[in-house]
This record gives C-alpha cells, structure tokens and sequence, in this order.
C-alpha cells in the first residue's frame, strides 16, 4: 500500500469539503497572480507540474532528473523529488543555494538535514492529492481540519504558502516547534496506516480507515 501526497484515496474523497474556515493560530497570505515568487521546481512528476501551475507563466524553471540547479536560478527551489533522490537533489545544486531549497517530501528528515549541514531547512507538510498529471490538486480539508492542514516552514514559507493559495490550496505557515509537531503527527499517521495496509495486501488508506480502523488505534 503506497502513500504520497499526490495519492488520492476514497478517505481522503470522503472528508474533502468546499471550502475552509480560518484560524487566528494560522498565518494566511493574501494572493494575487502578481506576488506569487517565481521558483526552481525539481521534479516534474504529478506534485511539481501541479506547482509549476500555481506560478506565473513563463517564470519559473523545471528541473529534472539529474539535471543541475543554476546559479542565478529565481527565488525558492522546490524539491518534489522521491526520499532517496535528495543526495542526488544536493550534489546537483550549488551550495550558495542550499538555503534556498523546500523539501517536499514525508517521513522525519531531520537526521539528513543534520548529517548535510541544513540547519533550519524550508520543509512543506503537504496534504493535497494530484490524481493525475496534469490535473489540478484537490485539497486535503476534513471535517476535523477545515483550515486545511498544509504546512510550511522556513525562510521561504510565505513564498510556498502564497504559491499554494493562488492554485486555491489552503497552507499554514508554521514556527519550528508548531511544525515539527504536526510532521510527528503525520509520521505516526502514515506509519500506522502503512503497517496495518501490510497487513492486509491490497488495501487503500480508505480500506484502512472503515474496515481496520481498530488496528489503527491498536498501534497508535
């Protein structure tokens, strides 16, 4: 049983509603097409064309596989790649730019950036799903969380967030301790749910959920 950002599940169609309501915990960006960042976007799977399409035309660069980072690239370089593919991201990437890099990706990296020297490195939660390349994203909003639970951290945050709202997702921007706790959260959710999906060949995160939700609470 897979699990990414860009997976859309029957639980995730079940709770997404229309709209959102805001939080005075929540640090919301105002978006108009002009403010949003031009961007390095590395990756061009279903998560970065999504962003690419967020973006002013013409003003941003994709960057694929093996392909180097310039120099003189625009604003933040958005790192849509797989976990095991950001050794390859750094060597690619001129260390001048290192500060510039959001990583994209799930699990606990904090080990990694330690051991690259990336202290305070821009991190994205993302919790919206691309069914399709080339389709527009669908916001990962439940009844529980009806600000939406996207989250950013980093120097680059408000740049990420305000991208993500112009392609009408909903991101919070998030102080490091606030952040850190709900990248557990999602760490223990995905964990949970991947081990009980194992357990059961074949099941989707929405198999999970109705019909072995006690083993959820079981682990978790």
């Amino acid at each position: 049983m897979a699990l990414t950002p860009a997976a859309v599940t029957p639980l995730r169609r079940r709770l997404l509603v229309s709209s959102s309501s805001s939080s005075p915990r929540v640090s919301r960006v105002s978006v108009a097409m002009s403010a949003v960042e031009p961007a390095v976007v590395v990756g061009g799977g279903r998560v970065g064309r999504a962003l690419l399409s967020m973006g002013l035309p013409a003003a941003d660069v994709l960057v694929g596989r093996g392909e180097k980072v310039s120099e003189d690239a625009p604003g933040p370089i958005l790192v849509c790649t797989r976990n095991d593919d950001l050794d390859a991201v750094l060597e690619n990437t001129p260390r001048s730019r290192w500060r510039d890099l959001v990583f994209f990706q799930n699990g606990m990296l904090d080990p990694w950036f330690e051991s690259k020297g990336l202290v305070d490195a821009n991190q994205v939660l993302a919790y919206f799903a691309v069914s399709k390349l080339g389709e527009p994203p669908v916001d990962g909003i439940t009844d529980t969380n009806p600000e939406g639970l996207t989250a950013a951290f980093g120097n680059w945050a408000p740049a990420v967030a305000a991208r993500l709202q112009n392609g009408e997702l909903t991101c919070k921007v998030l102080e490091k301790e606030a952040f850190q706790k709900q990248m557990l959260e999602k760490l223990i959710w995905i964990s949970a749910f991947m081990l009980v999906g194992a357990r059961h060949p074949g099941a989707t995160v929405g198999m999970v959920e109705k019909e072995y939700r006690s083993e959820v609470i079981i682990i978790s």
